[in-house]
This record gives C-alpha cells, sequence and structure tokens, in this order.
C-alpha cells in the first residue's frame, strides 16, 4: 500500500552555516561597531545581545537573511521576548522548532481527514505522521494540500513507498 511521512526536521549542519554567516557578517558590518552584538549557537537555541533594540532587531534581520539564503525554513524559529540584561544591554533567545510535537498531530490528522479523499489513512508516530492510501494520486493531493497550508512548522515528505 502506498504511504510516506509527514516530518518537521532541521538540517542542524545548515543552521551552524547560518547562525556562522551571520556573527561573521555582525562582526564586520560598519553599523555593527561598537554595539557588542553577538550571535551565538547553543544547545537547541540561537541567542542574540546587543546594546540597544535597534541593533538587536537589525541583527534578528541578519540571522533570518543567512537562515532563508541556507534554505532552512523561517518557521523553525521561534524570537522569544526582548529582555534586559546587565550592563544596559538586551538579549533575546530564539528557539529552534523540529518534530512534531502531539498537538501538531492531531490537527494535521484532522486536516488530511477533513480533505474528504477516500481511502486516505493517517496515523501519529512519534514525531511523525505516516498517510496512507490505495492510490497514489490521492497521496499526491494530500502532498499538495499540505504544501499549501500554513501550520505554522516547516513540513518535509520522506519515506514514499509504492
Amino acid at each position: 500500500m502506498p504511504s510516506f511521512d509527514v516530518v518537521s526536521e532541521l538540517n542542524m549542519h545548515e543552521v551552524t552555516n547560518a547562525v556562522d554567516q551571520a556573527a561573521r557578517e555582525i562582526a564586520t558590518r560598519f553599523d555593527f561597531k561598537n554595539t557588542g552584538s553577538t550571535i551565538e549557537l547553543g544547545d537547541g537555541e540561537v541567542r542574540l545581545a546587543s546594546k540597544n533594540e535597534d541593533r538587536l532587531g537589525a541583527a534578528r534581520e541578519v540571522l533570518k537573511e543567512k537562515f532563508v539564503r541556507r534554505k532552512v525554513s523561517l518557521k523553525s524559529l521561534e524570537f522569544g521576548k526582548v529582555e534586559e540584561a546587565s550592563g544596559a544591554t538586551v538579549r533575546q533567545v530564539v528557539a529552534l522548532k523540529a518534530g512534531i510535537d502531539s498537538d501538531k498531530a492531531r490537527e494535521l490528522n484532522k486536516f488530511v481527514k477533513g480533505l474528504g479523499l477516500k481511502g486516505v489513512q493517517s496515523q501519529t508516530q512519534g514525531e511523525q505522521l505516516r498517510i496512507t492510501s490505495k492510490k497514489r494520486d490521492d497521496l499526491q493531493k494530500v502532498m499538495s494540500a499540505l504544501r499549501e497550508g500554513d501550520f505554522g512548522i516547516p513540513l518535509q515528505f520522506t519515506n514514499r513507498r509504492d
């Protein structure tokens, strides 16, 4: 029976490259001189810091630009609130989202069932969703509908079987 898996993954190699490029650009750009602006990659998060909120916003835009250039979806970034830090500086933590949690899996299941395609079944398997059908055409319709829908997370389709 034809099937495919819906997953939400991050290519951490590309994330590391994007953060490194953004940090290098901030270190060399004239408008960031003497602002103490930094971008650091931590465990499942990116930390931004600067002297004021304007420069922090500019650093955030540089980071977004590098993520887009490296073809990493901006939906995988969850920006936290801007916090005051010591020494009259501000910081912000950007969480990296990967995987489909149970709420999103339920939402995706409901969406697939709502398409009304006969014989299409979906089931949650950990942090992924398996879609099965007797007809390959129905699976392609589900794929295109999932691509068009906005679920707040980046979706990839893997493990296609006929």
